[in-house]
């Protein structure tokens, strides 16, 4: 990506139309990885053109059928094939780095298969550095970019990130991980819903990952055909929640094609991306959701300051906190049609961020979470009022929030 393709992506997502998702992918694999971080960019764009963007997450291009077993003897050898008694050549998913198979073993497994779909390191490297280039140059003449967007460090993150993604075997370091969480904690929390995929490690290798196939549906699919029921996804958010607010590590990519039910319980798949924030975010953010679940908006105001890097003080947070009520003036009862949790999410760290506060990077995973998150709901029951129904999930996560809002809790 030389600067005048990097400059013409800028246009695309900053011009007055919505992008056009097709332009962006042709350009790399760079550029849908920067795209996908200006989804998550509400202090900077609306939340039409947040939204827009995010479906580079799951609208993505495919392998042709051609280029399958080209990919596979590339990337496996004979002994590998062996191990198969078939292999379906129409793909059950698709992301923007890999696409997903359904095979069978010859000792009669039924397993998913996950191939690279191309080689695409050696690429994102090349434009990464070109892109660097770019904003060394643009910094050296405009110093004040680096300390007001760190174009620098967020391209670091993009290639950190998408580079452990690009090696499947950390998906499986991923899985283990949060699997590990879960084994530490589940007699405290009650996990008995959640359950992860089995890998099978000898198949395994930096481009192909095969799994056990979990015979049961992703939540995408229920939601397109409305047999999703909202407790399903209250129940999901209990153990999204345990792990974002409780332990500050947690799925980063959890939207619903990456969530199967099977018999009512919740299969985490694909862990290629995982969240991680930091003690002083995770303890801020929950006490900030908990606020904003009974309705109480002051201390909403008071939790986000306690989250910024900067914190304000003053007539600076007096005006910051008065904007705040404003913001959330017709949130209380209504529904997610109504309201969107996102669209005030997006609103607060906006108003934030414009009176002063700075946050870790950290939050702009969370804010992909709950876009995801609340999508489901206005797609399971565009009537519900989230908040309110997340305050039973709250309680258990906390149980000291019978003590700050007895009246509510106790009725």
């Amino acid at each position: 990506m030389n600067a005048l393709s990097f400059i013409d992506l800028m246009n695309e997502i900053f011009r007055k139309p919505l992008p056009d998702l097709d332009k962006i992918q042709k350009k790399g694999l760079l550029a849908v990885k920067i795209a996908q971080t200006f989804a998550l960019r509400i202090d900077f764009l609306d939340e039409k053109k947040c939204t827009h963007l995010s479906q580079l997450y799951t609208a993505t291009t495919k392998i042709p059928e051609e280029d399958i077993e080209k990919l596979l003897a590339t990337y496996t050898d004979e002994r590998w094939r062996q191990q198969f008694a078939s292999f379906e050549q129409q793909p059950l998913a698709s992301a923007s780095i890999g696409q997903v198979y359904q095979a069978k073993l010859k000792d009669g497994r039924a397993v998913a298969v996950k191939i690279l779909k191309a080689d695409f390191k050696k690429q994102f490297v090349k434009d990464v550095q070109s892109v660097s280039r770019l904003f060394r140059f643009i910094i050296f003449f405009y110093p004040k970019l680096a300390r007001v967007a760190d174009p620098l460090g967020v391209l670091a993150s993009i290639r950190t990130n998408t580079l452990d993604e690009l090696d499947f075997r950390n998906e499986m370091k991923n899985r283990d991980l949060l699997y590990e969480i879960y084994q530490q904690h589940h007699t405290e929390f009650d996990l008995t819903k959640l359950h992860f995929i089995e890998y099978v490690p000898e198949l395994c290798s930096e481009n192909v990952a095969v799994s056990l196939l979990i015979p049961g549906a992703t939540y995408d699919y229920e939601l397109s055909v409305k047999q999703l029921p909202y407790e399903r996804l209250l129940d999901l958010f209990k153990v999204h929640g345990f792990y974002l607010f409780n332990i500050g590590t947690f799925h980063g990519d959890i939207h619903p094609g990456n969530i199967i039910d099977l018999d009512e319980q919740i299969y985490f798949v694909d862990c290629g991306a995982i969240g991680h924030v930091s003690e002083r975010m995770r303890q801020g953010l929950f006490n900030f959701m908990t606020a904003l679940a009974f309705y109480d908006y002051d201390n909403c105001a008071k939790y986000l300051n306690a989250m910024s890097d900067i914190e304000l003080t003053g007539a600076t947070f007096a005006d910051f906190h008065q904007k705040l009520l404003a913001v959330y003036a017709d949130f209380s009862e209504s529904t997610v049609s109504q309201v969107s949790l996102t669209q005030k999410m997006m609103e607060t760290i906006k108003l934030g961020v414009n009176c002063g506060m700075q946050f870790e990077q950290g939050i702009y995973p969370i804010i992909k979470s709950l876009m995801y998150l609340d999508g489901m709901v206005l797609r399971c029951n565009p009537d519900a009022k989230l908040m309110k129904d997340m305050r039973e999930n709250v309680t258990i996560l906390n149980p000291e929030v019978a003590k700050l809002y007895p009246q509510i809790t106790n009725s």
